[in-house]
């Protein structure tokens, strides 16, 4: 699940940059993207809950760690390139 919402919110990252370039309304695009980010998250917590309550000890060890740093790198660049036409467009302003 969380491979399906990962995948929707990268689209709507692409959608979002791409309204913005095309001087359309891109603030619908970019809450929907930071909001599957939100929901991918949540759905690799709720996965890693699952191997918690399964006792299943060498999946967390396994996984884990490498998907913390992934998700973390991810989101930080998922917030960056979502909220990259608010920066640019206070920036011609000025």
């Amino acid at each position: 699940m969380w491979v399906i919402l990962g995948i929707i919110a990268i689209v709507a990252t692409l959608i979002n940059l791409y309204m913005y370039s095309a001087g359309k309304d891109y603030k619908l695009a970019m809450a929907i993207a930071l909001s599957f980010t939100a929901l991918t998250l949540c759905a690799e917590y709720s996965l890693v809950s699952v191997w918690v309550e399964a006792e299943d000890w060498a999946a967390l060890m396994d996984v884990v760690p490498g998907m913390e740093r992934a998700l973390w790198f991810l989101t930080i660049v998922s917030i960056l390139l979502n909220i990259a036409p608010i920066l640019l467009e206070r920036k011609s302003k000025k």
